[in-house]
């Protein structure tokens, strides 16, 4: 049913809403499809690259964190360049970071590769959610819709990326994620161009931003942060070694790839209900009651199996991307329009660049302890999350 409710928040847009939505929510696809693809590939890529867990959580931090760093610049730049032209850098810069990848002769190639592909998308994020933001009416649904293209992304980019591998080499999968990101360009430069952007920063120039509230957000979102890499990271793992009962025919590679999705793909339900909670109650207590739940979720994902360890996995997947349009839209409450750009890359940085580090020290957890021990680590991590959230409550009252 959720599914027809979007179909009718997108029917009910003008023309150029629609384009907004496409084209922003086609790129936040690929962007996560990129970044999450790595951990689903991981344990094929160690029979070319052998290394430990807690080597390729560290490959994972490094692109991660340059992730978030590039979102910094690239919001400051917005004002300068305009989104669109920062949109094509994304992707024409992402397709040549993915080739780098494909051609790579060493890890150090692909860690190269990596990290030049994970600093080309942190152009997207804040590019994408000031374009939303300054030319939406409906801001929380625009950032709703935004999010399940994202969640989409999360969901097929690792079983594509699994899906190319066993059928040719993980090379291949990132060869396509190249192709993909030139259709986009062309794209963006056909359609975008014929839509001038309607950026009407003078609606709220008056308004000054609330920077105590804005503080408490980041480092809030510093946390969730943490406890998305680690997770994330892990999770295709996780999910292979402790399924023995379910698809017992398929190799472990595959059900790194397959059951991420069926996750990811929940998240995409989870975006959806967290515009329309975001629309229909206090989204600063809305914020904090989904952390909140978070935290359970967490630590019963490091003690079950099989069937159970599915189910609290696609519950998580709902509950913790719930929150990302919330936060996203809280950031425009607590921002003025003219420094939007801005404001989303130094919230972005924090969020995905400071919280990159978590996938490093989840694989030392993960080859210390085991990738069970990984779950309820981020899920303590969330507890400092609940407080912020309070005072960033508090601060905007």
């Amino acid at each position: 049913p959720h599914y027809c409710a979007v179909m009718r928040v997108f029917l009910f847009m003008s023309r150029f809403e629609k384009i907004i939505i496409a084209i922003t929510g086609a790129s936040h696809l690929l962007v996560h499809a990129m970044m999450l693809s790595l951990p689903s590939l991981i344990l094929i890529i160690q029979k070319d690259y052998p290394a430990g867990l807690d080597i390729y959580g560290f490959a994972v931090s490094l692109s991660a964190f340059l992730f978030g760093l590039g979102a910094i610049p690239a919001g400051w730049l917005d004002r300068r360049f305009g989104g669109r032209n920062l949109l094509i850098t994304y992707q024409i810069g992402s397709a040549l970071s993915s080739i780098i990848i494909t051609i790579s002769s060493s890890f150090l190639g692909l860690i190269i590769g990596l990290s030049l592909l994970g600093l080309f998308c942190s152009i997207y994020h804040p590019t994408g959610l000031t374009i939303i933001s300054q030319n939406l009416k409906s801001v929380s649904k625009g950032m709703g819709l935004h999010a399940m293209f994202g969640s989409l992304g999360s969901a097929i980019g690792p079983l594509l990326a699994v899906s190319i591998s066993w059928i040719f080499s993980w090379r291949a999968a990132y060869f396509l994620f190249a192709m993909l990101n030139i259709v986009m360009a062309l794209v963006t430069f056909l359609i975008l161009s014929k839509s001038k952007l309607n950026i009407n920063i003078e609606t709220k120039s008056n308004k000054k931003s609330n920077k105590r509230a804005l503080v408490y957000y980041f480092i809030t979102n510093s946390f969730l942060g943490m406890a998305y890499y680690g997770f994330t990271t892990f999770m295709p793992i996780h999910l292979s070694l402790n399924t023995s009962s379910i698809l017992a025919g398929l190799s472990g590679e595959l059900k790194a790839g397959i059951f991420p999705t069926i996750v990811f793909l929940s998240g995409m339900a989870g975006s959806f209900f967290g515009g329309k909670i975001g629309e229909k109650f206090d989204k600063r207590k809305s914020f904090s009651l989904i952390i909140f739940i978070n935290i359970p979720i967490l630590l019963i994902l490091g003690v079950v199996t099989n069937e159970i360890l599915v189910l609290a996995s696609i519950v998580l997947g709902i509950v913790y991307f719930s929150n990302q349009p919330i936060g996203n839209t809280l950031v425009a409450d607590f921002s003025d329009n003219r420094n939007r750009g801005l404001v989303y890359g130094m919230g972005f940085f924090i969020s995905f660049g400071i919280g990159a580090f978590a996938a490093g020290i989840s694989g030392i957890v993960a080859e210390s302890i085991g990738v069970h021990a990984v779950f309820p680590f981020m899920g303590v991590l969330l507890f400092p999350a609940l407080v912020f959230s309070w005072l960033m409550f508090k601060a905007s009252n």
